[in-house]
Parts: structure tokens; sequence; C-alpha cells
């Protein structure tokens, strides 16, 4: 699910943390993909002209690796080196956003099948998008073919999001990919979203900075925690009447969550009781009883990841000929395309990337200009002897300072 509402607020507050660019400029980047959401996003976005899903002729689902082959090919053409990180058990306060995610798609389920009776084309395509769930046979499946194409992945202990903050927090690669924004939320000091759409939907990559957000909201790490825990997170239900600009209100005016919930609460017991008087009761907003903000905190906090010094990420030459038995034998793609795609693999994995221009500068602060003593400049030259003509150095200065040499010709770098 993500933040509800955080891009708006960093894009107004914070508009310096957000910067779009074309694929190609990101060539020489490492990223960390989310998998998890890749799977889900392909199983909705690759569909057949009637909106199902991809099937070959054996009625087996194949959106999801038309969508990890093709996009990732596109990735690696543009000099970019993804790893993907799949997600591992969720934790215990998710159970219950799952839980209605799970009614959710039944009830979609059953009007879906009203709608094939009595709906249009749109409305059977929005019900079926509503039914999508990424299975344990979609991972393995993807799994595989990454395998094959020689892409490294990683199996998150727990929140693919959380893994792919820490790959990018320790090093290993220049950014997390996903869609989700509570990657920011787990620490990810830059957040690429947009990756793996299709070509087709020209939408350009967005860059998200963390450092930059925070400085544009005006708040510390932990006030961002508080900050997208109360605009609703996968971890706590969400407090109805709070959107996102009453939520950074909140959190400006009280500084915590802590202090937010137990003015909320208070505010919310004063019109029960004014209610019990008889006196009007108006709408408000109230905080649920179990509301366990504090735990859904710590695993923003101090999430379940395994350290990025202990993950080994490599990228290897494409197995072609099991990519053949995999994709063409097995899952009815096209030969020719697959053979095709796994020469691209092959080309621009095995390619001597050029360096990045950024990766060897650093902006340097300005020098501030040495004081003149204007005193000195006046009385310059009119002692005894001759003075020397304007751009004449004495024997043995350095050229660039005008100091003493220390006995060799300095070069020039």
């Amino acid at each position: 699910m993500g933040i509800k509402g955080l891009t708006a607020l960093i894009s107004e507050h914070a508009p310096k943390a957000i910067e779009e660019h074309e694929i190609k400029t990101l060539f020489g980047r490492k990223v960390a993909i989310d998998a998890s959401m890749s799977i889900y996003q392909f199983l909705i976005a690759v569909r057949q002209r009637d909106g199902e899903v991809l099937m070959n002729e054996a009625g087996e689902t194949t959106s999801h690796l038309m969508g990890f082959f093709y996009r990732t090919i596109r990735m690696v053409e543009n000099g970019i080196k993804p790893a993907y990180v799949f997600d591992g058990k969720p934790p215990e306060l998710k159970a219950g956003v799952l839980s209605k995610r799970f009614e959710r798609r039944e009830e979609a389920k059953e009007e879906g099948e009203e709608a094939k009776e009595t709906g249009t084309a749109e409305d059977m395509d929005r019900f079926s998008r509503r039914t999508v769930k990424v299975t344990k046979e979609h991972n393995e499946e993807c799994r595989r073919l990454l395998t094959l194409m020689g892409i490294p992945f990683v199996v998150a202990p727990s929140e693919a999001e959380a893994q792919c903050a820490e790959l990018a927090r320790g090093g290993k690669v220049y950014a997390a990919g996903s869609e989700d924004m509570d990657t920011l939320t787990f620490h990810a000091p830059i957040l690429l979203r947009h990756l793996t759409f299709s070509e087709a939907r020209k939408q350009p990559i967005s860059e998200i900075n963390l450092k930059k957000a925070l400085e544009g909201l005006d708040m510390n790490m932990s006030q961002f925690i508080e900050l997208c825990l109360l605009l609703g997170c996968d971890y706590l239900e969400p407090i109805k009447g709070i959107g996102p600009k009453s939520a950074l209100k909140l959190i400006r005016e009280y500084g915590s969550l802590g202090d937010i919930v137990e003015h909320l609460r208070e505010k919310s017991a004063a019109k029960e009781e004014a209610a019990e008087d008889g006196k009007k009761k108006r709408g408000g907003v109230s905080v649920p009883e179990e509301w366990p903000w504090e735990e859904a905190k710590k695993i923003f906090e101090k999430p379940d990841v395994t350290p990025a010094d202990e993950v080994d990420i490599e990228w290897k030459n494409p197995d072609v000929e099991g990519l053949v038995q995999f994709l063409v034998a097995e899952k009815g793609f096209n030969e020719e395309r697959v053979r095709r795609g796994a020469e691209k693999l092959s080309k621009h994995l095995n390619a001597k990337q050029q360096g990045r221009l950024d990766g060897f500068f650093s902006v340097q602060p300005k020098k501030a200009a040495p004081k003149v003593d204007k005193a000195a400049e006046k009385t310059k030259g009119k002692g005894k002897g001759k003075a020397e003509p304007r751009g004449k150095k004495r024997k043995g200065d350095d050229e660039e300072t005008g100091k003493k040499a220390s006995g060799s010709k300095k070069t020039k770098k």
C-alpha cells in the first residue's frame, strides 16, 4: 500500500527532493528493486486485449515472466544493473492488513462474476485487477528466470522494501527501486520510482532524495516516520479524518505522535461527553482503540533485514539454452525473441561500462578571496630600489602561490 499522500507532501514542501530522469541518464547505476511489488505490477499491467492476464496454451499465467524478462533487458540496455529483492515473512502487525486485502479480493471476484453478465468491459477489467494475488509459484518462477538471465536476487527475511533500503544504505547499490513510498520510511537514501514501467507509458523515472525531503519538511527521521504512520501504512488502521495536510500540521504543532494521539483521544472523549449531555454531536477524528503505533515505528526504525555487508551481489552471463528451455519449451514464448533478448543481456552485462562523471568529481566550496591591505598597497614600491615590473616573478617563487618553491618544479595536474 505504501504511505498515503506522502508524494504530494514532498512535492509541495520539498520540491528539490524530487528529480525526474530519462532512463538512459541512470547508466552505470546499480539498483535494488522490490521484486514482489514488480510481480504484482506486471500481473496487473501486462495483459491481453480483453484485459485478462497473459497465459500460454496450457492455461498458465505468463504476465509476470514477460514483465521480468523484457523490462529487465530494457534496464540493462540503458546501463542499469538491477538486483531484485523478494519478500520474506511479513511482520505480525501486517496480518490484519493482509486479511482485509483477502476479503476485498473475494468481494471483487463476486462482483467480477456479476460484471461478466451485466457490466461493461471496463467493469470487468477493473474487478479482474482487484483479484490479482502474487503466489508462491509466481515468486519461484521469477527467481528461476532471473538465475537463467544472470541477474542477482535476494530473499529478504521480511519486507523487500526494507532490504532494498538496507542495500542502498550499505553502499551495495545506488538506490532502492519501488513504487511503495514506505521504502523511504525504511531509511532508503535514494528511491527510484517507475523503473519497471513499460516504455510505451513514457513515464519518466522519479528520483526522491530522503535527506532533501527531510530538509524541505523541516523534520528529523523520527518525526518523518511518525508522519508516515499518521498518513497511513501497512501496519496500522488509518485514522479517519486525518489527511496529508492535517497530518503534517499536527506533527509540526505537537512534535511527536504520542502527543498527537493523546490530543486526539482527549478531543474525541470531550465530544462524546458533550453528546451525552444532549448537545449536538459532530463528526470528528477518532483514533482506534487498538492502534499500536510504537510497535509499527520500531519496524521502520529497526526492520528485520540481512546486513548489506553480508549480501553478495554478482551479475553473470545468461544461460541462453536454459532460457530457451524455460521460456520457449515450457512457457510458449517466441524463441527468436528470447534468443535476441539473451544476446542483449550478454552484450550489456559484459560491456565495460564508462564511469559516471559524478563518480570522479565533487563540488568543492568556494574559497574566500584573501583580504587586501590597502595601506600596504599604497606604500608598495616607495622604498629604496626599483620596483619589480608587474607580472615578473622572483627567482625561486612557486608558479601558482608566490611562495618559495621546495626545490622541484611544481607540475600542474
